[in-house]
């Protein structure tokens, strides 16, 4: 079973106003990083501004992050270079250092504590090599000042890696306590606890689980996958879950480190108020499609022991983000949403850089202005791989929802062992049933986005959808979409 991720377990609560108007500017939905650095901006602009969230603060991508703020990020130039011109790729590299100094110049203007570090992209064998050292040429095309260091002074077994000086890491929750003080103090609403279900195309009403609604000029879907499906974005990204551990240790290395080969492995130090932390994170699958949550966890575990014995285990957690089809994230006007629907979404677990650089380019385009870097993002041509890519991610998802459907009819569902479920068939309907804190509970296991048949959690106790990663707990209410409806309990 999963703990929280070390900065919510130690962060205090950040209340909710009491309070929702009828009536605004501009509505973000969500309340990460990107939530509420755009509805800052917009308030600092003198506009009124809610932001609403369907859990707590930083409750789901943002608050479980490793919290690297970096612009070498694993093997991600090289992969958009392969996919995109270097001009595309070269705006993608401005967004991101401008993401970044917008972040860090917050930080420094309202004493929010972070480290410089130096971030490294290494090669954990020989297969991993040439994905490392095509990452370290990537980088210096597009104008990062990387060096080639052979011997990273770590104490497990590599081929050197790429390393780009001067980058940062924190506390994410640290951060979303500070920039919700500030929305507020500009007039800025920030409201957990209610869940957007929709957003009208005709007239400007938002729409929420409670039957309530709230009206505003521009809607903003600071959400993972936007829970509206107009531009099908939930066919163009993939959902991806990582993991992560948090363990005591004397004296971890201070890199950011990424592992360019599969599994993932990455690594850092962090500050605590008990010494020093060694975070170990990665081995991350596509949401739903794993046997087992829990053996990921364990795998990361073994690691850490054979390279680092003195390391005492404090936390493990999971995240979730998502990644494009063709590499860049989806930022800007969502289609057919009459110009006042906004997406922010694809940073492929890289979103303090790109979150912020989202707001600035989302709040000068509320305000008629546009990001310099955002035209050649917005209107990339992409090459015949990324087409494929999307073919791929589509397919991927059919078979598994055709496979699913077939394996939940083989058996009948038997009472679960505590903290297990599982999926089978009663009657017509796939069922889930699963036992937690001494309940069993049963579920249709048919997520309420388009129908995929959930899988059981086994480390977070929830169900989650192989097609388009949405998450529900035990008991069926909604943890992240594109679902905005609970499932159905079986009979």
């Amino acid at each position: 079973m999963t703990t929280p991720s070390p900065w919510r377990d130690r962060a205090a609560p950040i209340e909710t106003d009491t309070e929702l108007g009828r009536e605004y500017d501009d509505v973000v939905v969500g309340a990460g990083l990107t939530g509420l650095v755009t509805g800052l901006l917009l308030a600092r602009a003198g506009r009124s501004v809610a932001v609403i969230e369907a859990r707590d603060v930083g409750a789901v991508t943002t608050g479980n992050t490793t919290g690297k703020v970096s612009l070498l990020q694993g093997t991600r130039l090289s992969r958009i270079l392969a996919r995109q011109s270097r001009r595309v790729a070269r705006a993608y590299v401005e967004s991101s250092r401008e993401g970044q100094a917008w972040l860090l110049r917050f930080c420094d203007d309202h004493a929010v504590p972070y480290q410089v570090r130096d971030a490294a992209t290494y090669a954990q064998n020989q297969d991993a090599l040439p994905a490392a050292r095509a990452e370290h040429e990537a980088a210096r095309k597009l104008g990062l000042d990387v060096t080639w260091r052979d011997d990273l002074d770590v104490p497990f077994p590599h081929l050197g890696g790429t390393v780009l000086a001067g980058q940062a890491q924190l506390d994410a929750m640290d951060l979303l306590g500070t920039l919700v003080s500030e929305l507020r103090h500009e007039g800025g609403t920030v409201v957990t606890g209610k869940r957007v279900v929709g957003a009208a195309l005709s007239g400007d009403a938002v729409s929420l689980s409670d039957g309530g609604s709230v009206t505003a000029s521009n809607v903003v879907l600071a959400t993972g996958v936007p829970i509206l499906d107009r531009g099908l974005y939930f066919a163009k990204l993939e959902p991806q879950r990582s993991y992560g551990l948090a363990f005591r240790h004397p004296s971890p290395p201070e890199l950011m480190m990424l592992s360019s080969g599969s599994p993932t492995v990455s690594v850092r130090d962090a500050p605590s108020d008990d010494g020093s932390l060694l975070l170990v994170g990665g081995h991350g699958h596509v949401v739903g499609r794993t046997r087992s949550h829990a053996a990921h966890l364990d795998a990361l575990r073994a690691w850490t022991q054979e390279w680092f014995p003195e390391a005492q285990e404090t936390h493990a957690w999971s995240a979730q983000d998502y990644s494009s089809h063709d590499g860049l994230p989806f930022v800007g006007r969502l289609p057919r949403g009459r110009g006042r629907l906004y997406i922010a979404t694809g940073f492929a677990k890289w979103g303090l850089t790109g979150g912020p650089a989202a707001a600035l380019s989302i709040s000068k385009e509320i305000q008629g202005h546009r990001a310099s870097w955002q035209r050649p993002i917005s209107h990339r041509v992409t090459r015949p791989r990324p087409a494929m890519e999307l073919v791929r991610l589509n397919t991927s998802a059919g078979l598994h929802l055709v496979g699913d459907l077939l394996r939940a009819g083989l058996r009948r569902v038997n009472d679960p062992e505590e903290g297990s479920g599982e999926v089978g068939r009663s009657g017509l309907l796939p069922v889930g049933r699963s036992r937690t804190d001494g309940r069993t509970c049963s579920i249709v296991a048919l997520c309420t986005h388009l129908g995929g048949t959930l899988t059981w959690n086994d480390a977070e106790h929830s169900w989650d959808c192989p097609l388009h990663g949405s998450r529900f707990t035990a008991t069926g209410e909604v943890l992240e979409g594109p679902a905005t409806r609970p499932l159905h309990r079986a009979t």
